[in-house]
């Protein structure tokens, strides 16, 4: 697929890219030897405008965890324009109300308000507002290859390169340890001046590490030592990816405020919702205009999260789930077994994350993957592992495909 044989259709793509949209994020791809325009989509494959087709194991971090333009949802979508629009976020609707209650019957504990927005970062800004009204303390707990956003309090709340370059970021109001490190948490906690901890289950950039044993629920416990709230960052993580609903369910951790978005809109339309317990909430009834936000809770936007939530918390969805990551995880250590150069195999459901033998090996492990025809992108806080995310209607066939697939790369990779 090199730029010789690119449709002009292709070729004005890109270089109107590169001239009006990000011209460094063009370049990189194209200095990477992946020059994707994506074009057609459907279920779990994706074409390039020229026809190179991927099977999708990216998913946008789960924005498509039910696939690319999932009928169901299609449908839905097209059936609330007939009906409805954005709408006004500052009046009750049918909609938004049917959402709400739908995330705090299917949210763990007593989570109860939802507090809609239109991306990750803008719910991830709700749950550190509240945490600070809450507690009446300023400053929160993260780790320091997390990622939450790159705007605004998300933007200071993950990795703090991003943030740096653009003068915003805030140490002072932002503590940081080691992701996995309990007793750093717990040090940081015992100074009794935190808000809350905010952490991603797995954090997704970081290359999805898994909790050690007691990590997640410890640092639960030592927020309620020190009254500090649980903030658990839902948004790679959630709607059934790890075999349970939420990923802290798999951990067993209730949070005080869970964060949803991305896989949330079905990929089809934009929404995210922070969830909030009673005893956080209190700022919605004594300020009714607290947070405002003319597109976040769009109606068209409920109808279709409604539909994702069905889907995703279906039996029969999980159990799915729970099947094909232990399908795949037999073929993933069969092929480690041949191929030394995969190091570590890290798995919650059908979030994967896999380690090879090189600083930067999950680089070349992705360009040998879209040369035969799969889309995986590497974990950017950690280049020597590659996400490996299955969506949660992935059937026998396609993970034998993929397994197939991935044993070639990882040859390739190996020699470039």
């Amino acid at each position: 697929m090199g730029e010789t044989h690119m449709s002009d259709r292709k070729r004005q793509a890109l270089d109107f890219c590169r001239r009006y949209w990000m011209p460094g994020r063009v370049e990189a791809f194209q200095q990477w030897g992946i020059s994707l325009v994506i074009g057609r989509r459907e279920g779990y494959r994706m074409w390039d405008i020229d026809g190179h087709e991927l099977i999708d194991v990216h998913i946008n971090g789960g924005t498509f965890n039910l696939g690319h333009r999932h009928p169901e949802l299609v449908r839905t979508l097209v059936e609330a324009t007939a009906e409805l629009d954005i709408g006004n976020h500052h009046f009750p609707s049918a909609a938004r109300g049917e959402l709400a209650e739908k995330l705090a019957r299917l949210t763990p504990g007593d989570l109860r308000y939802s507090v809609f927005g239109a991306t990750g970062s803008e719910a991830i800004d709700v749950a550190i507002r509240t945490a600070r009204k809450a507690t009446g303390r300023r400053k929160i707990l993260t780790i320091d290859m997390g990622y939450h956003g790159r705007v605004g309090l998300s933007g200071q709340a993950g990795n703090d390169e991003t943030a740096k370059y653009f003068l915003s970021d805030a140490p002072q109001e932002f503590i940081k340890v080691p992701f996995g490190d309990l007793a750093a948490a717990e040090a940081a906690l015992a100074g009794g001046d935190l808000a809350a901890t905010l952490i991603e289950t797995l954090p997704a950039t970081y290359g999805f590490p898994v909790p050690p044993p007691g990590y997640l629920p410890g640092v639960k416990t030592a927020c309620e030592r020190h009254g500090a709230l649980y903030i658990a960052d839902e948004v790679q993580t959630g709607l059934g990816r790890t075999g349970n609903m939420w990923g802290v369910e798999t951990f067993g951790v209730i949070p005080d405020i869970l964060v949803t978005a991305k896989g949330l809109g079905g990929g089809l339309y934009p929404i995210s919702a922070a969830v909030l317990s009673e005893r956080v909430a209190g700022w919605l009834f004594e300020n009714a205009w607290g947070h405002s936000s003319t597109s976040g809770g769009a109606e068209i936007g409920c109808r279709v999260a409604s539909k994702v939530l069905d889907l995703c918390s279906a039996p029969e969805t999980l159990e799915n789930v729970r099947r094909m990551s232990d399908h795949l995880y037999a073929g993933l250590t069969a092929i480690q077994r041949r191929n030394l150069y995969l190091v570590e195999i890290r798995r919650a459901g059908l979030v994967m994350g896999l380690k090879v033998d090189h600083p930067q090996g999950a680089l070349h492990l992705s360009k040998a993957l879209y040369d035969r025809g799969v889309w995986a992108m590497l974990a950017g806080y950690d280049m020597s592992v590659l996400q490996f995310k299955p969506g949660l209607l992935v059937d026998a066939a396609l993970c034998d495909e993929l397994l197939d697939k991935l044993e070639a790369a990882l040859g390739a990779a190996k020699d470039a």
